[in-house]
């Protein structure tokens, strides 16, 4: 196990602070240079319309064309091609480098489960998410388009990358195999790690929960993100025992496939699994925790934080921090998947 802080949580920095001294906003993070400070500028620039919130068409048409400005910066950056097919029932992009997929992963395939607040993200951000791993690493990438939310619960998801795993298997060792998302994909990527042990299906060789895990936000960092953002903490009693989120509603905490990170059996059957996160997003502290319950159970994990950055920071890659984000990705997935050819019956 090894956990790779970059640099110390931007919270720590403050402490001493007291309400009546601290900024109306957090400064910038010293460590991030005119380039990201320019991107974290455009950030500010694109974010969501508070009056959207709720509406779920409005936020799908912000959110949508907020992910195909991402993806024609990733198509400016990277050389990939990308075909739509059918794997074990679900719809699914296909994302591969120009070049065509390295040798050494001729065998190897990665399936991307998106972000998006379980209820936006398909098509383009699916493929912002894709794009970059599949052309840094040379490999397959199989974007998941699964079933949404508010119109589909818990556990479409699981169950629509479990389909998708399940079909793979029959062309791939499952040690082969590699899962990972962002945000809420994070999040389904470690549940349907889960889901599928229940289905007696073999565990992938690798996973990566990126901004999001298989338990429910929490700690520091779920307060501080208000603060970081505009100068006002939140100022909640009690942060809530699960995930606020349509997909996730009248799913209790005990339900350890909705929660996996939470329960002690399942954690003890994770594969190996990355987690990454900007240390000013608010699942920051979530990771932290989830990667020291990994840790304990004798997982093989490890844990990047990069300073001064917010939720899913690197779909922009402007950035420099974004790129390292990638290579990390890639040298984690091509250090602990398989090579081994599918031996067929």
């Amino acid at each position: 196990m090894s956990i790779r802080l970059l640099v110390p949580l931007a919270a720590l920095l403050m402490s001493g602070c007291t309400g009546a001294n601290l900024p109306t906003r957090v400064p910038p993070s010293n460590q991030l240079d005119q380039t990201t400070l320019a991107v974290m500028a455009q950030m500010d620039r694109e974010k969501a319309p508070a009056d959207i919130a709720g509406q779920i068409d409005a936020q799908r048409a912000f959110y949508g064309a907020w992910n195909d400005r991402r993806l024609m910066e990733m198509r400016q950056t990277f050389s990939t091609t990308e075909r739509r097919a059918q794997i074990g029932g679900v719809a699914v992009d296909i994302v591969e480098p120009s070049g065509g997929v390295a040798p050494r992963n001729a065998n190897r395939v990665l399936i991307n489960v998106h972000g998006g607040a379980f209820m936006w993200g398909a098509g383009s951000g699916a493929l912002v998410e894709s794009i970059p791993i599949a052309a840094t690493m040379g490999i397959r990438v199989v974007a998941v388009d699964y079933r949404l939310a508010p119109e589909h619960r818990y556990p479409a998801v699981s169950e629509d990358v479990t389909a998708v795993y399940s079909a793979l298997l029959a062309d791939y060792p499952a040690a082969n195999i590699g899962i990972y998302g962002c945000s809420a994909g994070g999040i389904a990527t470690a549940q349907s790690v889960a889901w599928m042990a229940r289905q007696g299906l073999p565990r992938p060789g690798a996973i990566g929960t990126f901004c999001g895990t298989g338990a429910p936000y929490s700690g520091d960092s779920r307060r501080l993100d208000a603060l970081f953002d505009s100068g006002a903490m939140a100022n909640q009693a009690e942060l809530p025992a699960t995930l606020t989120n349509p997909y996730m509603e009248a799913v209790p905490a005990s339900d350890c496939a909705a929660y996996p990170l939470t329960c002690e059996d399942d954690i003890a059957k994770m594969p190996p699994t990355l987690l990454l996160a900007g240390s000013r997003d608010f699942a920051a502290s979530a990771l932290t925790l989830a990667h020291r319950r990994l840790a304990a159970s004798g997982v093989s994990s490890r844990l990047f934080l990069f300073d001064g950055l917010p939720h899913a920071f690197f779909m922009w890659p402007q950035m420099p921090e974004s790129r390292e984000v990638y290579r990390i990705v890639a040298e984690f997935f091509d250090e602990k998947l398989g090579t081994e050819t599918k031996q067929k019956p």
